[in-house]
């Protein structure tokens, strides 16, 4: 990642969708999963800080450009005079577009995404979960009590059993959250990315993990 003091209130990055990758991101994530997002936003933020004393105080305009091989992000601070907050952006009029932190980043990529890319974006509402669990037992537990047809994957990372779980675009917002929960009454939403366990764990069922389980340990 580039990282380029514009002032001592502006600060831009640009980063590649393979630098994203190479840090645990998928590109996807980032369009459209805001918990991602949000993530990816406040690490880069964070190496900003180390590297160039930029802190995140106040508030904050963003200005994200979709590029072809990564992503250009603005970031600007306000700066407060007699009470009242001054924002100096460093851009064209026509260009200007202030959108304060509080506004999901994962909108802003959205906003500037379907700018780049017109009637060709079309929003996919799957939700893909990793899900970890104490004990093998618990996963056994959760075969036999979920069967609705999901895609699930079993993978082991650092001694711990995770299953991968990917709810589709045929079931509502309201009934993957449901089936959510269900599921991780049996284990605990995990930190660790899908990409990083399949890069440095091993994947043990690649495809339609809990019905094997289940048909296993009847």
């Amino acid at each position: 990642m580039d990282i380029e003091r514009i002032n001592d209130t502006t600060i831009k990055f640009y980063i590649t969708y393979h630098d994203m990758e190479r840090r645990g991101f998928d590109k996807d994530e980032i369009w459209y999963n805001r918990e991602r997002g949000e993530e990816l936003f406040f690490e880069m933020m964070n190496e900003a800080n180390d590297k160039e004393n930029f802190e995140m105080s106040g508030p904050l305009w963003v200005q994200v450009h979709a590029l072809d091989k990564g992503l250009e992000i603005i970031v600007t601070r306000g700066q407060m005079s007699d009470g009242n907050m001054k924002l100096e952006i460093p851009m064209d009029d026509d260009e200007r577009e202030e959108m304060p932190v509080d506004n999901n980043i994962v909108d802003m990529l959205d906003s500037q995404f379907a700018k780049n890319k017109g009637s060709e974006v079309v929003k996919d509402h799957s939700l893909s979960v990793v899900i970890g669990f104490r004990e093998f037992e618990d996963v056994i537990s959760l075969s036999h009590s979920f069967h609705d047809e999901v895609m699930t994957s079993l993978h082991s990372f650092e001694g711990t059993y995770y299953i991968y779980v990917t709810l589709d675009e045929t079931y509502s917002d309201e009934e993957q959250d449901n089936m959510l929960s269900r599921m991780l009454e049996f284990g605990y939403e995990s930190d660790v990315t899908i990409h990083r366990i399949s890069e440095y764990g091993t994947e043990i069922i690649a495809e339609d993990a809990l019905s094997d389980i289940r048909k296993k340990f009847a």
